[in-house]
């Protein structure tokens, strides 16, 4: 029979699903997003933590205080807390053997298509004709653990195949780098702080539990593995057996992968029998002051699904314009926060949620992209950022890179300047921010 966690708060809901006759349970190119930047949160992919990250930090910093410019110097530095973890020399040793810095990791680091593309190119890429293609595939291929992954989890099938296609197009690619080099690169650059050397440190335990072979300890360019791309501290913290043979194989077992994300979603607060959200349509002369609000309260506002039909009778949602007021609109849950707990990135949340849809008989968007609207360059993204700081909107870094901060900061400069606060940040907001005193 499938197995699942033993000492997870789920395992009770997991047996009674099994007995009542459940099957036996049988991770695109990879996206890697990051946040704006201001702190590391938790998430299972890329730019995530575990949630005991600030708390070994603080404890290991002493030892890393000060990088030495040299890489094997550095990689030497980590051996007290490797050591105190549990890993042997000789596991250490074996780890960095022949391991050299790898440029690509630096330089990826600067190319995360999630806050450099529009939002549109991302999502329709997410849902591609190859894609949906490959994705109906799996869901036939792997319905009975599907199954019951939903009924253990309470997580639908749809957000899973989601994740699984945006991560690794349904295990189609799930990196070829090997883990220890590519986290050992971005640790020694220092990037985003004591993050990567965390998460280096954490793969090692791994190795030494003999969790996966050193030659099969392969990922993305920044440490994710698997079908559905764990970081090690979210391995470690929430992968699960899903099939029974007492190992928790996230590299070749897709029971394990499946059911290990879905375990993350649970455990980060998916509410089970809720929607993720759903495309809507706003009336004529809608106030776009209003944000959140419940579903009664959005019906009584004249807002309705796109596809048609009255929206759910209970819950609360925020309104969502990742284009902004001339492009699609949506009505989000909790739920769909607890997306972004994998990848932190609106545009990977929902494309993992859209693809989920369809996947599972949903309807394409109903709304068009305002795709004729001049694109942004670098130079200008920054300057937006960088003007919307300097007159105290925004706190973030400025990068150019816009994401939810980002459209929080435009939407209040919006609402000062009495102009329609959609959160939308292009041209138009630029030239009213050149003009601001």
């Amino acid at each position: 029979m499938a197995a699942f966690p033993r000492h997870s708060s789920l395992r009770q809901a997991a047996i009674a699903g099994l007995v009542a006759g459940l099957l036996p349970l049988g991770g695109c190119v990879v996206g890697e997003a990051f946040a704006e930047r201001t702190a590391i949160t938790g998430t299972a992919s890329t730019g995530a933590a575990s949630l005991d990250y600030a708390a070994r930090s603080a404890t290991e910093a002493a030892t890393n205080s000060v990088r030495p410019a040299d890489f094997r110097q550095y990689i030497e530095t980590l051996w007290p807390a490797a050591q105190a973890r549990g890993v042997t020399r000789a596991t250490f040793d074996e780890a960095f053997r022949n391991v050299a810095p790898d440029p690509e990791v630096v330089r990826l680091t600067r190319a995360q298509s999630e806050f450099v593309r529009p939002i549109w190119d991302y999502v329709e890429g997410a849902v591609s004709a190859e894609r949906l293609r490959l994705g109906a595939q799996a869901a036939q291929r792997h319905a009975s653990t599907l199954e019951a992954v939903e009924r253990a989890y309470g997580v639908p099938r749809s957000v899973i195949l989601g994740v699984w296609g945006m991560e690794t197009n349904f295990g189609g690619f799930t990196g070829s780098k090997y883990v220890i080099r590519s986290l050992a690169t971005l640790a020694h650059e220092g990037y985003r702080g004591n993050f990567f050397r965390d998460e280096l440190l954490t793969a090692l335990e791994i190795l030494q539990r003999g969790k996966i072979a050193r030659a099969n300890m392969t990922g993305s360019w920044a440490g994710a593995m698997g079908h559905t791309q764990f970081m090690p501290t979210s391995y470690m913290k929430y992968a699960v057996d899903g099939d029974g043979d007492g190992r928790r194989d996230i590299w070749t077992s897709i029971p394990d992968a499946l059911a290990s994300t879905a375990n993350y979603l649970r455990e980060h607060g998916w509410r089970p029998g809720h929607p993720w959200g759903m495309e809507v349509a706003l009336p004529s002369g809608f106030d776009y002051v209003t944000r959140e609000a419940s579903f009664a309260q959005w019906s009584q506002a004249g807002v309705r699904r796109a596809s048609g039909g009255n929206l759910p009778p209970s819950g609360e949602a925020k309104l969502f314009l990742p284009a902004g007021a001339n492009g699609p609109a949506f009505l989000v849950t909790a739920n769909y926060d607890v997306i972004k707990r994998y990848n932190s990135s609106d545009a990977y949340a929902l494309g993992v949620a859209l693809l989920g849809d369809r996947l599972t008989g949903g309807a394409g968007l109903q709304a068009r992209w305002p795709k004729d609207e001049p694109a942004m360059s670098a130079s200008q993204r920054k300057e937006l950022q960088d003007r919307l700081a300097a007159l105290g909107f925004y706190g973030g870094e400025t990068d150019g890179r816009f994401g939810s901060m980002t459209r929080e900061a435009v939407r209040a400069f919006q609402l000062q300047r009495g102009m329609r606060p959609d959160g939308h940040a292009n041209m138009a907001v630029l030239d009213a921010l050149r003009s601001a005193r």
